[in-house]
């Protein structure tokens, strides 16, 4: 990569998601160390001293501390490249008032996934999508990665859906209590429960899987036309987001020609992305898996752990493909998804201050 990184801020620092991106950029290879960009709330203090996460936080970011800068101040002070965590609401002025001011902004938020001129990307499902960003290299960018849940769903799903043609897809979602973020759910209320309802999650996923599986033609996205019907409960765990699948499909491929659709996988071979998973859907054997104390981390390299959507349990009896996936919510689905999204950007000469893009 080029020797000058542009500096960066993560948004939202001290949220769960905040906390994950300074873990993931604590040490990248690519981008400069962070500024750590919060609330009042939080101003001054260490990020270790706000840290949750069960991972130390990283060595050079430790002592680092969270301040309050509005987009004109980290502009003027030379941060070229903005990871938001902010929360949704918040996000949508904060990040287009960013990208106003020079500074491309990598979103986990809602705020923007639904803007038709806005990339809405999973690289190894719907690269081609960046192109609604316009001419490579030169106006400041603004992607999203999807809702934590979608993201799992469309990784998996991208390997067979042409094999399968799909009439129907359903999903049910066994959601992480990471999920919501902090302060989150009370423990009072999940101690010995399940709740079976998540506020706009059945919405957000056929909306926006279907966006990124979608087809690209002259500018503009034309949604996948499949029903797709979700099922959302939160559930005791800490991370990872299980999800039980049933696709009813028009076509009949063998259960052979869908488990190596599944392993040859992986549209990201040969490009040098620091969090790109090889392969990113992990096809699992035994009857008992995924589970998110055994798969949580699935992904390599190591700076890709986390990143690979883990795929077990498969069930062929034409027409119905069924399964179980797991991600993890916090990294595949937001502060490492966002990051993908940069370095594939960077790499594809599309973000400005790298010029060339990678050093191949």
């Amino acid at each position: 990569m080029n020797t000058s990184s542009p500096s960066c801020a993560v948004l939202g620092a001290a949220g769960y998601i905040g906390q994950h991106f300074a873990r993931v950029l604590g040490d990248h290879p690519w981008f400069g160390l962070p500024r750590l960009v919060g609330s009042e709330r939080h101003s001054g203090r260490l990020l270790s001293e706000v840290w949750e996460l069960s991972e130390e936080p990283p060595e050079r970011l430790a002592r680092a501390r969270i301040e309050v800068a509005s987009p004109a101040r980290l502009a003027r002070e030379g941060v070229r490249i903005a990871f938001s965590a902010l929360p949704s609401g918040v996000a949508g002025p904060v990040e287009s008032e960013c990208r106003r001011r020079g500074i491309s902004v990598f979103s986990n938020s809602a705020d923007h996934r639904m803007d038709p001129r806005v990339p809405l990307l999973v690289p190894e499902v719907n690269g081609s999508h960046l192109q609604l960003t316009g001419s490579p290299g030169r106006a400041p960018l603004l992607v999203t990665n999807p809702n934590c849940t979608t993201t799992g769903l469309v990784i998996a799903l991208a390997p067979v859906r042409h094999l399968l043609r799909p009439r129907v897809i359903h999903v049910a979602t066994y959601q992480a209590l990471s999920g919501a973020g902090f302060p989150g759910i009370s423990s009072i209320s999940m101690a010995d429960n399940i709740v079976p309802f998540i506020a706009e999650e059945e919405e957000k996923i056929p909306r926006e899987a279907g966006r990124i599986l979608g087809k690209l033609d002259r500018g503009r996205v034309h949604p996948l036309a499949i029903p797709i019907l979700a099922n959302c409960a939160r559930v005791g765990v800490r991370d990872g987001h299980l999800e039980a699948v049933t696709i009813e499909a028009a076509a009949r491929p063998s259960r052979a020609e869908l488990e190596a659709a599944w392993r040859r996988f992986d549209p990201l071979a040969g490009q040098p992305l620091p969090s790109a998973p090889h392969p990113p859907v992990v096809l699992r054997v035994e009857r008992d898996r995924p589970q998110p104390r055994r798969d949580l981390w699935a992904g390599t390299p190591a700076s890709a752990r986390g990143m690979a959507v883990v795929v077990g349990r498969v069930r062929w009896d034409p027409p119905f493909l069924r399964f179980f996936l797991l991600s993890h919510n916090a990294v595949r689905g937001g502060a490492g998804g966002s990051v993908l999204n940069a370095e594939f950007a960077a790499f594809q000469g599309r973000l400005p201050g790298f010029a060339g893009g990678v050093v191949r």
